[in-house]
């Protein structure tokens, strides 16, 4: 076979049918909720039947997004392909497949070493890149996130609590003495993220099968799913801590350090009479500079509730996706499904809203490990797959979330 030729894996429904599918789902969900919510305005409640049927229609948007986002995803992965590796790639593939280590300790000190003595390697940049890209696709803060690689277990960021002391002057004027800024320096250590996927020998063996695409498509949701709640709920220890683990403050008295609040009113739901207000209040209160990037960030059951609500208007403030690949907007917003996040209930944080991007850090340590284990699960191989991460709230003005609470 020519090293060439690519194999080409994708399947699966087209993505026009799916896209046509789904816009009649949300149509028929449209009527439904309307004729709900006029049943609710003349009889103040509405028909048990009715509410059952928005309920199948809501559940189905959901599948039918998901399966959207799933199939844009399979597209855009590049087939099985065959083709020149280099060195350090060999010596890895090797290894991989058969447990042949001799290449690899030839390459020692140069671009894969042996980690701690416990037999484990440094995968080489090509499966490092794999694996990142992988778990980007599966973890929706690392899309919203600034992402920084470093060489140690700890990077240190000082900000200053009270912005960069700045100010104006003439070509040729004197500048005037600045205050001090107030320097805070923050800590993000990093916490070991693992994995112990299987394989047969039978997959090792099969020299066309990319051995780098099954492990990163084998760590992926594991990796994600460990990831995005740490990034949400996190503690910090030997792990990320999450937005939403930091001192939650009301808005209006909030501090350096704490995390800014906006109330429903309401003990464990939006305001029954003006829901909208509820998340028009969370918008604005940012400053003007964190909303340009903003983003909505709630999970499913939350999006469940929001769908079903409208504007003064009467439009319906949720828009599906226009393009495939892309979120759904809330407000004219982005709208991220982050299932970690809380439910609506009594005091709360079930929505956060904000610029992700500048507010909060995501380091990723150089340098994925492996072993390769023969023995422990036989006939099977198993591999155990180590990634260290770290992340914390970096900009404490650019997140804000939304209780449902007094």
């Amino acid at each position: 076979m020519s090293k060439d030729i690519k194999l080409e894996t994708k399947i699966g429904p087209d993505m026009k049918e799916v896209k046509a599918d789904f816009a009649a789902t949300f149509a028929a969900f449209k009527e439904a909720n309307d004729a709900r919510l006029a049943e609710i305005e003349q009889k103040s409640s509405a028909d048990t039947l009715l509410d059952d049927k928005v309920a199948r229609l809501n559940a189905a948007l959901e599948a039918q997004t998901k399966k959207i986002d799933n199939l844009s995803m399979s597209l855009s992965q590049p087939g099985l392909e065959t083709g020149g590796h280099s060195e350090a790639k060999s010596a890895w593939d090797s290894y991989i497949r058969g447990g042949d280590t001799a290449d690899l300790m030839a390459l020692e000190g140069k671009s894969l070493s042996s980690v701690d003595g416990d037999g484990s390697y440094i995968a080489p940049v090509e499966t490092q890149s794999t694996i990142d890209s992988a778990l980007k696709d599966s973890s929706p803060m690392r899309r919203l996130a600034t992402l920084r690689n470093i060489g140690t277990g700890l990077f240190k960021k000082p900000v200053s609590a009270d912005g960069a002391a700045s100010g104006w002057a003439g070509e040729t004027e004197a500048r005037l003495e600045t205050d001090a800024p107030d320097l805070q320096l923050l800590d993000f250590p990093v916490g070991e993220l693992y994995a112990m996927p299987a394989a047969t020998q039978a997959l090792l063996d099969d020299g066309v099968a990319d051995v780098d695409a099954w492990l990163a498509d084998e760590v992926r949701d594991v990796f994600a799913a460990q990831e995005t709640a740490a990034f949400v709920s996190g503690d910090g220890v030997n792990k990320p801590k999450g937005f939403l683990s930091y001192t939650l403050a009301d808005n209006d008295l909030q501090d350096w350090g704490e995390i800014g609040a906006i109330n429903t009113g309401t003990a464990g739901g939006f305001d029954p009479a003006n829901p909208v207000d509820d998340l028009l209040d969370l918008i604005y209160a940012p400053k003007s500079r964190y909303r340009a990037n903003g983003s909505f960030v709630m999970n499913r059951r939350t999006i469940n509730e929001v769908r079903k609500f409208k504007d003064a208007d009467g439009n319906y403030i949720w828009q599906p996706a226009s393009e495939a690949g892309a979120p759904s907007s809330l407000l004219g917003y982005p709208l991220i499904e982050m299932e970690d996040m809380p439910d609506i209930a009594s005091e709360g944080a079930a929505v956060a809203f904000g610029d992700f991007r500048r507010g909060y850090l995501i380091v990723d340590r150089q340098g994925v490990r492996v072993l390769r284990d023969p023995f422990s699960a036989k006939p099977y191989v198993l591999f155990y797959t180590t990634k260290r991460v770290g992340g914390g709230v970096q900009d404490f003005d650019a997140i804000k979330v939304l209780r449902t609470a007094t």
